[in-house]
């Protein structure tokens, strides 16, 4: 049965221990190119790069490019009521929680792929 991680570092560890790691970084490469914004993940990217790579993209989509980091929230299928819970008053720490819900998201769609 599917339990949502509880923060980044579990939900990667469990991708990890699952052998799905790799397939992981595939699907986040896969839903950013449809939202043109591409991060060209590397399979074999270590998941603390991964993580800050996340949060460093997210972080600039919110600063700089609003309409498309919207549009990546919505190709990649993030909870709109998720992200109106979060505190938007430093954006670093927002980036954080975004990043965090978008692997989320993400893991959700590997683990049924593959599970079910």
């Amino acid at each position: 049965m599917y339990t949502p991680p509880l923060n980044t570092d579990l939900l990667l560890s469990e991708a990890q221990k699952e052998d799905l790691y790799r397939k992981l970084v595939e699907q986040i490469n896969k839903d950013f190119t449809l939202a043109n914004e591409s991060l060209d993940l590397d399979v074999s990217i270590s998941p603390i790069d991964l993580k800050l790579r996340l949060h460093d993209k997210i972080y600039q989509l919110i600063q700089f490019k609003f309409a498309e980091y919207l549009n990546l929230l919505y190709i990649i299928d993030v909870p709109e009521e998720q992200v109106k819970s979060l505190d938007g008053s430093d954006i670093v720490e927002l980036a954080e929680q975004v990043a965090f819900l978008v692997l989320k998201r993400e893991w959700q769609k590997v683990w049924f792929r593959n599970k079910l």
